[in-house]
């Protein structure tokens, strides 16, 4: 049986764009073959805006996602295997889905029956937020100014 993980992060990206909102992943960065700009890494983890307005040639595969972005106005490729997402969410409102160690260590074991090795110090270096855990994010608040006339 296929994976559920690429599937759920698809349609939560449709919705999150649906319904005009920010799109954002969070992403467990020390997983094999991410490559994220390390400058923007936080204990491990980095938080990325993917939405359409942000990325340019996003592609949510089955196996990866992949897409271009610049940070601090340089252009980086960015790669990350489906199991180093370990949530996707809505910035406004902050709601989406995490992903439990359960899923990982499933994805582990298929990925290590396909051929692909991963050492036990890899999964214990796979941290997660558990499920129903609200993200908190940086919002403006309105700052607008009501002008009396004459």
């Amino acid at each position: 049986m296929t994976p559920s993980r690429p599937y759920l992060i698809r349609g939560l990206y449709e919705w999150i764009a649906d319904n005009n909102l920010t799109s954002y992943i969070a992403v467990n960065s020390q997983f094999p073959n991410v490559v994220v700009p390390q400058k923007y890494v936080k204990d491990g983890k980095i938080v990325l805006n993917i939405s359409q307005r942000a990325v340019h040639n996003l592609r949510i595969g089955s196996d990866a996602i992949e897409f271009d972005a610049r940070f601090s106005g340089k252009l980086f490729h960015i790669y990350l295997p489906i199991p180093s997402i370990t949530a996707i969410f809505a910035q406004e409102t902050s709601q989406g889905m995490t992903f439990s160690s359960k899923d990982i260590t499933a994805i582990f074991a298929q990925e290590t029956s396909q051929g692909m090795t991963f050492s036990s110090k890899d999964i214990e270096n796979y941290e997660y937020k558990t499920i129903g855990e609200p993200f908190k994010t940086k919002t403006k608040k309105p700052h607008l100014k009501l002008i009396k006339s004459k």
